[in-house]
This record gives structure tokens, sequence and C-alpha cells, in this order.
């Protein structure tokens, strides 16, 4: 098992070490390992938590949620349906994001395309 310092899992995750830090002290990062000197030690498993919360982060989750997340995770197999159903609630809002962003990206599209001079050949047609 390999391990990591701040700064590396810093490079590695994408996450600043003030980001670390602060995921490790609201609980979004349990039991970080220290080593003899009482630094922190990351492991792969920590980084592949990190790719996990990345994704819920970039996907827009609040915090709380991925605290109630990740507490559940820490509960065990006893919290397999409630991680499901937090993690569809979570699907369903990206698909409603996804959806709003198409839109306003079609629109966006129509100015890019009246701007080019475009719609005018368009209507024109």
């Amino acid at each position: 098992m390999s391990a990591y310092s701040p700064a590396e899992t810093a490079e590695k995750s994408g996450f600043s070490i003030d980001t670390l830090r602060y995921y490790e002290k609201i609980g979004l990062l349990p039991d970080i390992a220290r080593n003899a000197s009482g630094r922190r030690v990351f492991s792969d498993d920590d980084l592949q938590w990190l790719g996990m919360l990345r994704c819920l982060r970039e996907t827009g989750m609040p915090i709380a949620e991925m605290l109630r997340y990740t507490e559940l995770a820490r509960g065990g197999d006893g919290t397999v349906q409630e991680r499901l159903e937090l993690l569809q609630d979570h699907d369903r809002r990206v698909d409603e994001q996804i959806t709003r962003l198409r839109e306003q990206q079609e629109h966006i599209q129509w100015k890019i395309r009246l701007y080019s001079g475009e719609v005018c050949r368009e209507l024109s047609a």
C-alpha cells in the first residue's frame, strides 16, 4: 500500500492542501493516518475516496449531503440502501441540471448564429 504526503495527495487529487485539511476537519476525510512525527499520510484508499468526493462536489452536491454520504459509507453494509437513495436523489438533480444547461446552451448557440449572420440566412432561406 502506498503512502502519500499531503502535497502529493493534493497533486494527485486536484484538491488544495487547505481543502484536504478542511475536509478532514469537518469529517469528509475521516481517519487519516499520521506518521511518527504526527504528519498526515494518505493512502490509495484515501485517494479513491477523494475521487468520489470530487465527483460529488463537481456535480453540485451540497457539503451537508456529502457529509451524510460519508457517515453512511462509514456505517457499513447496513447503510447501502440509504446511500443508494441519496445517490439516486443526487443523480436526478444532476439530470435536471443537465437539462437546464442544454436549454441554456441552445440559447447561446442561437446567439452565436445570430452574431455570425447565420440566423439571417436561416430566416431568408
